[in-house]
């Protein structure tokens, strides 16, 4: 009975000694139990059962902001002219005098049918004139000396102007054997070799020209009272790393009933003419913009009955504010009441977060 009353109080001496010795060492990670990072409450100063709670949050100063309404879409780049060309009338072709994939000046002569009949009525009809003109001379000369009447007279004159008629018809057909480029641009690759038979409905080539080049996209239509001639917009192509800017120009004014859109067409220089028609562009269009606006992050804000509200940070407590909320966009709210410039916000621990609780701010972000 004693030997065993002797172990047990050596066992409780040696554990005494060893919590003497070993406690310094181990002090640290007792005392990180009551310090828990983020939003964790941790006790008061005067232990377990003195003092309120406190809460670690993180703050967001409110400073000037510039705020800018965006609506992103999608569209197409479209050439500023586009045509296939084709001769007005039908015949054999004599003459191709483009390369593919070249440019062209307007006006400038591309193709020809062979317009060898065309051409030998026309030297009648010029030979029949000359004739003509001299008759008219010397009809004039005797009416003038009263040697014939005014009516045979304005017999050669009628004459003479039907010839002129006949003569520019035939001018007029002739010019239709010739395919001219109709604009400044560049000749895509052609469907026919000299010698093939054409006529109006047969392509020759396709003639385009993207500088300037146009952009196609659409908005939904509650946003059609505020895009007007000249807004920004500015719009990515995959493959190019940069930026293009461009200014809308035309807003179509009926709304396609399918998707409830409207259809804005802007217009980019590209003088280098590197980008071309058919690409598939990121189009980004600015609405609004408001300088010195209050903006706080979204998920800043809880919804109430009553409205929406925040957290402030105010005398190391959180303070509840009613606010009202004006232009929203991708990260950011524009606070119109109940906040002001050098306000601290509170973005975190929102759901432990009551009104007036001690809260210790451990770190403040500032707008970008």
């Amino acid at each position: 009975m004693k030997k065993s009353l002797k172990v047990t109080l050596t066992i409780l001496l040696v554990a005494v000694l060893a919590i003497i010795i070993f406690y310094p060492k181990f002090k640290p990670a007792v005392s990180s139990l009551f310090k828990k990072k983020g939003n964790e409450l941790r006790p008061g100063m005067g232990g377990p059962g003195q003092g309120r709670q406190v809460l670690n949050v993180s703050g967001f100063l409110i400073e000037p902001t510039s705020l800018s309404d965006l609506y992103k879409s999608i569209g197409s780049t479209r050439p500023d002219e586009e045509v296939d060309l084709a001769f007005e009338t039908s015949g054999k072709i004599v003459g191709i005098n483009f390369t593919e994939g070249t440019r062209v000046k307007k006006g400038d002569l591309l193709a020809k049918i062979n317009d060898k009949p065309l051409q030998a009525q026309l030297q009648k009809l010029q030979a029949q004139k000359k004739l003509v003109d001299e008759k008219e001379f010397r009809q004039r000369s005797l009416l003038d000396k009263d040697a014939i009447s005014k009516e045979s007279y304005d017999q050669i004159v009628t004459e003479l102007q039907t010839i002129q008629a006949d003569i520019n018809l035939i001018r007029a057909r002739i010019s239709e054997t010739e395919l001219r480029a109709p604009f400044d641009g560049i000749i895509g690759v052609r469907y026919l070799s000299e010698g093939s038979y054409a006529n109006p409905s047969t392509k020759i080539a396709r003639l385009v020209k993207v500088s300037p080049l146009k952009l196609d996209f659409s908005i939904p239509e509650r946003y059609a009272g505020q895009v007007n001639i000249g807004y920004p917009v500015t719009f990515t192509i995959e493959g190019f790393n940069q930026t293009y800017k461009a200014t809308v120009y035309a807003v179509d004014p009926r709304i396609v009933e399918g998707t409830r859109s409207i259809v804005i067409r802007a217009i980019y220089p590209n003088k280098d003419e590197e980008l071309k028609s058919g690409h598939f562009a990121s189009v980004t269009l600015l609405l609004s913009k408001i300088d010195n606006a209050i903006s706080i992050p979204s998920e800043s804000i809880i919804p109430e009955m009553e409205g929406e509200t925040v957290y402030v940070y105010r005398n190391g407590k959180a303070s509840t504010v009613n606010i009202t909320t004006g232009l929203r966009t991708e990260s950011m709210v524009q606070i119109t009441n109940g906040l002001k410039f050098g306000d601290t916000l509170i973005t975190s621990g929102t759901l432990q977060l009551r009104h007036n609780l001690p809260v210790v701010l451990d770190t403040l972000v500032k707008n970008q």
